[in-house]
């Protein structure tokens, strides 16, 4: 592999993979036309640089969550020194369904949260409490 750019084949084997990672290695050169073992030689090459990897996603509506919600934000510096980052911690340690906090810049926001919610009054009532202890 060159730089960033994947071979024929690796794109083709990566392309299935996501959209099937528990397919075998005879199914996959079937599908892409090449025998087994290039399938097996590549694969393993892709898994060793880290191009591909298999994470446990879960299926949320199947554990009850209904709303995967982005919420965008803005960090007033000014207003908020950095002694509020231990405010931070422990309203995420209270909001297990956060599972992803990042700055960012976009959206005319800087910082970015991913969360999960049971339903909409759920949803409601995090917003409410988000309002509550960070509006203020």
């Amino acid at each position: 592999m060159k730089g960033n750019i994947l071979k024929d084949v690796e794109w083709k084997l990566l392309c299935e993979l996501v959209n099937n990672c528990r397919r075998s290695d005879r199914e996959l050169a079937r599908l892409i036309g090449v025998s087994q073992p290039t399938v097996t030689r590549v694969r393993n090459r892709l898994e060793r640089e880290g191009i591909i990897r298999y994470d446990g996603v879960p299926n949320l509506a199947k554990v009850g969550y209904e709303i995967i919600a982005m919420t965008f934000g803005n960090w007033r510096h000014e207003k908020y020194p950095d002694t509020r980052i231990s405010k931070a911690k422990d309203f995420l340690t209270k909001h297990p369904n956060i599972i992803f906090v990042s700055t960012g810049s976009g959206f005319g926001s800087d910082r970015v949260a991913i969360s999960v919610h049971r339903d909409y009054s759920d949803y409601s009532k995090f917003m409410a409490e988000i309002k509550t202890d960070w509006e203020s």
